[in-house]
């Protein structure tokens, strides 16, 4: 059943930063933390939800997504390679690079399956050109290149037995589904879950414990939980014209956290949306599940190198 606008709970800002393009929002439950980042600024910011904390750390250039580590570290996907993050030092270590370095790309969007490995998608930064690709990293392997042609990747998440893959190309307004085989780590028989109507489109998702989609819709106003099926089950009107990504967190897992951008936006639209790059929260009446971690050292059989789809 569709929630009427009026019946939708009212987002709330949390915090007083305002991001240029928030994006990548992860809950780490062992530190009760929410951690995301400013594509553009560029940064990692982390809110430590029980004393309201706001920490923010200068990332060196663009940083696309993150994803957290079984060892403690944040996994970071900048424009050239992928990086370990210590929070501590500050430091970050290089930790696998794509057999090939594309001038003028970089990572976006990026995700853990439920066996801790990593997927991570590239874009041209400029053109949007369908140049990108999607890869796959396990463990201390190169990053696997697997699915080519894309736009702009976004929206990867998995469902909650790990056999359903979701991922966007958002410029091509379509939230894609595939069957995944959680052993090999092996997506197959894609098929449109989702197609939205311009200009908005397909940004970031998280699924939640009944194994529905969240999915920000940029440009489009709203958040949208889709069933499995690709049904309309709610939809979130909210007070941005871009929302990014979504993931819930608290200790209940029961806090839908979005993230926002205000990158591009004239005087006159900021004027008229104040909370346009905040970070906002809810509560929908849903719990999430807890944030897979990427296995530095991982204890599943490696696979073998997947054809490339076009």
């Amino acid at each position: 059943m569709q929630i009427e606008p009026a019946a939708a709970p009212v987002p709330r800002r949390i915090g007083a930063q305002t991001d240029i393009l928030g994006e990548s929002p992860i809950w780490d439950d062992r530190t009760q933390c929410l951690y995301w980042v400013d594509i553009r600024r560029p940064a990692i910011r982390r809110l430590q939800t029980a004393t309201g904390r706001f920490d923010s750390w200068a990332m060196p250039d663009l940083v696309g997504s993150i994803a957290l580590t079984d060892e403690g570290r944040l996994l970071v996907a900048l424009p050239q390679f992928i990086a370990l993050f210590d929070f501590v030092s500050g430091s970050l270590e290089a930790f696998a690079r794509p057999p090939e370095l594309v001038p003028g790309h970089r990572f976006n969007d990026g995700r853990c399956d439920r066996q801790g490995r990593f997927w991570v998608g590239s874009m041209h930064n400029i053109t949007r050109a369908p140049e990108g690709v999607l890869y796959k990293l396990e463990g201390r392997s190169e990053l696997q290149p697997v699915r080519s042609g894309i736009c702009i990747p976004n929206s990867l998440a998995f469902s909650p037995d790990g056999r359903t893959m979701y991922f966007a190309d958002s410029l091509r307004y379509s939230l894609y589904a595939y069957d995944y085989d959680p052993a090999s780590g092996r997506m197959d028989r894609e098929r449109v879950l989702v197609t939205t109507e311009p200009p908005g489109f397909p940004d970031g998702s998280t699924v939640d414990a009944e194994g529905f989609i969240w999915n920000a819709e940029f440009d489009g106003w709203r958040v949208v939980r889709y069933a499995p099926d690709g049904r309309v089950d709610r939809v979130l009107p909210m007070p941005v014209q871009r929302p990014t990504c979504c993931a819930f967190g608290g200790a209940d897992l029961d806090i839908l956290y979005i993230t926002t951008a205000s990158q591009k936006m004239t005087p006159a639209e900021l004027a008229a949306q104040p909370l346009a790059g905040a970070l906002l929260a809810l509560d929908v009446g849903v719990r999430g599940l807890p944030e897979p971690r990427f296995a530095v050292n991982p204890t599943f059989n490696l696979s073998t190198p997947d054809a490339v789809q076009p």
